[in-house]
């Protein structure tokens, strides 16, 4: 690509993004459902002022770490542990059911073969953390109670996902499971969470003394900038995704982390404030981009729209996808609308949805209608779930 090409998509990305993300937040619906509908817009679906291309993509990667990023540093380590239990029989029910529902529909409805049938399972288990996040932190509930046991039940959500990409990855390539590669997997991401906080808190106050020393304005930036993207790094090599990474580097660079085994590295709280009001600006530069790369790559004219095929798996497949993931929701001892928040903050599919379908097509298993069914399945559950919880809370306050 030209860089001059380059360059325009980038304006008219950015653009796009804050004119309709604040028509829609005027409207009075999250202004990310308005960065996915400029996606949509701009992309090959109507006006194809852009397409999905890889420096685009790199960018969006970089806004989803980055946004993982602020998420982690806003969280509370104590209320994460809290909800430990909780998030964890959410991401359980949560991951399982939709992955048995899906199989079983798409296996003995719609007579499609056994690694088809596990594909489609796959991408009903995902979990969007970037679109949950920003949806509960448009409605200011990032920090309640659900939001705790949302985040912490989708950080499980995505590790169980990439456990079963491996193993699905695996069975496509050879026809046959390596549970050794996949126990592998299972270990090196269980050492990259046990270990990567304590190295990011004690790497940040080396920064932090550095600040006092070091009278430049712009050492914060360029330092939490290159130890997120080093975790982020790390974390693809410990077979992690690399939005973990930031989430880690956040959650150890956060006013509330404290180290496991009695160490202890004191907490500068005014370092931390400090670290918050410089990244954001740069969290919100590229975040949007993220979001409108989802809708750029929702090509809805390659839908057939006259297939009843189409619509008829599509439909199944949606109600699996957003029914499903109250499975574990319910089982919670929350009250009754805590929990159908929390079911419905895990229902959007986003950019972890597109990955596990995208690896299906990549290895000639999902073709055609099927893979036009899932890609509206993904786009229903993500461009209506912010819609649905704004709704909610609405006519159930915020139940505190």
């Amino acid at each position: 690509m030209e860089p001059h090409t380059f360059l325009l998509q980038l304006l008219i990305i950015l653009v796009a993004a804050r004119v309709v993300g604040e028509l829609v937040a005027t409207l009075g619906a999250p202004s990310v459902i308005g960065e996915l509908l400029a996606g949509i817009i701009i992309g090959p679906s109507l006006l194809a002022w852009v397409e999905p291309n890889e420096p685009i993509r790199v960018l969006a990667e970089i806004g989803v770490i980055l946004l993982l990023f602020e998420v982690g540093l806003e969280t509370d380590m104590g209320k994460l542990l809290n909800v430990g239990r909780k998030a964890t029989m959410v991401a359980l029910g949560g991951f399982i059911t939709p992955f048995l529902f899906g199989y079983g529909v798409t296996y003995f409805l719609f007579q499609q073969s056994m690694l088809v049938s596990l594909f489609v399972g796959g991408t009903l288990t995902a979990t969007s953390i970037g679109i949950t996040v920003r949806t509960l932190t448009d409605v200011h509930r990032q920090n309640s109670p659900e939001g705790q046991i949302t985040l912490g039940a989708a950080v499980l959500d995505d590790l169980f996902g990439v456990i079963l990409l491996a193993i699905l990855y695996e069975f496509s390539m050879t026809g046959e499971i390596n549970w050794i590669n996949t126990f592998k997997v299972l270990a090196y991401i269980s050492i990259f969470f046990l270990t990567a906080p304590v190295l990011a808190k004690l790497m940040s106050s080396v920064i932090g003394k550095l600040d006092k020393r070091i009278d430049n304005p712009g050492l914060i930036p360029v330092t939490i900038v290159s130890l997120v993207l080093f975790f982020a790094w790390l974390a693809h090599l410990f077979g992690a995704p690399e939005l973990l990474g930031g989430f880690a580097a956040g959650l150890a660079l956060s006013r509330r982390f404290f180290l496991p085994f009695g160490l202890t590295v004191k907490t500068d709280t005014a370092f931390a404030r400090k670290i918050e009001s410089q990244m954001k600006p740069i969290v919100q530069l590229f975040t949007p981009i993220f979001f409108v790369m989802i809708g750029l790559s929702l090509d809805l004219r390659q839908v057939d729209w006259g297939s009843w095929f189409f619509w008829g798996m599509s439909l199944t497949l949606a109600i699996v996808a957003i029914g499903s993931k109250f499975a574990g929701a319910l089982l919670i001892a929350e009250p009754f609308p805590r929990r159908i928040v929390v079911g419905m903050a895990m229902v959007p599919r986003g950019e972890v949805g597109l990955i596990f379908a995208g690896l299906g097509s990549a290895a000639g298993v999902i073709r055609g209608d099927m893979y036009t069914s899932l890609i509206m399945v993904i786009a229903y559950t993500t461009l209506l779930s912010p819609f649905w919880i704004k709704l909610y809370y609405r006519r159930f306050g915020r139940f505190t």
